[in-house]
């Protein structure tokens, strides 16, 4: 990986991005979503000076441990308990990672990682991967040692900067019929308002885990969407600017 050429093209975009955009004043619509009033990318890029907004710096819920429904949203006053989750999904990812260690200490960066789950960062093909095998996590049950997952960036009434919402590999397959579904209707997923929630399951092994659901319980007007799409595209843009090494994995 040429990590000067890297850096170069970052520091570039990231200067591109501070400067205001001719579409990046969103207009006034009177919606509940704060991030669809006003010039909300104004106020990102202010803020941001001239710093990049890594993935680190977002808030993020994981899936709960032990079946549990409920789930635990960091808050300003410390962790909150929800039993769902509402919002519009502007965009998300699938990445994956394989940790050398079979239990890596939380926060310790894998070995090696994809963030579209197709090619990993040093341009392999993760499909040939024998990492990707069924049954090579130390030939724990079924799984497989490179660790999966979808990274969903859910925008909420109350902030203008997405949720991150991590839905494990076990979920993976239910997000994705779910968006399947809607683009059937040909609905883009950030045209809608979703609903995910937990359900208590039990593995194999009988250990208990969470299963994430989703439902769009609200379609949003012709004008939300459209300022949706906008700010989402927009936004991702100034986010994957600022991942010279992005941080989509995590051990844990």
């Amino acid at each position: 990986m040429d990590t000067a050429k890297l850096k170069s093209r970052l520091e570039g975009k990231v200067q591109e991005l501070q400067k205001p955009a001719a579409d990046a004043a969103l207009a006034p619509s009177g919606s509940a979503y704060m991030a669809l009033n006003g010039d909300a990318l104004g106020i990102i890029r202010e803020n941001l000076k001239n710093q990049p907004l890594s993935l680190d710096l977002f808030d993020i819920v994981k899936s709960p441990s032990g079946g549990s429904t409920v789930f635990s949203v960091p808050g300003l006053a410390g962790e909150e308990a929800e039993k769902e989750l509402t919002g519009i999904i502007l965009d998300y990812t699938t990445p994956r990672a394989y940790w050398d260690s079979p239990d890596p200490v939380e926060g310790t960066p894998p070995t090696c990682m994809s963030q579209n789950s197709i090619i990993s960062f040093d341009g392999k093909s993760c499909a040939h991967c024998p990492f990707n095998d069924f049954g090579s996590k130390n030939g724990e049950s079924n799984a497989k040692a490179c660790k999966e997952s979808v990274l969903l960036f859910l925008l909420r009434p109350g902030s203008i900067i997405p949720l991150l919402v991590r839905v494990p590999v076990t979920s993976k397959n239910r997000f994705l019929r779910y968006s399947t579904r809607l683009l059937c209707t040909l609905t883009p997923i950030s045209s809608v308002v979703t609903r995910i929630t937990l359900e208590k399951a039990t593995s194999k092994g009988g250990k208990p885990y969470a299963l994430f659901n989703f439902e769009a319980v609200t379609a949003l007007s012709q004008e939300e969407a459209a300022q949706a799409k906008a700010f989402g595209r927009q936004f991702m843009e100034i986010v994957n600017a600022a991942q010279l090494v992005p941080e989509l994995a995590e051990a844990g």
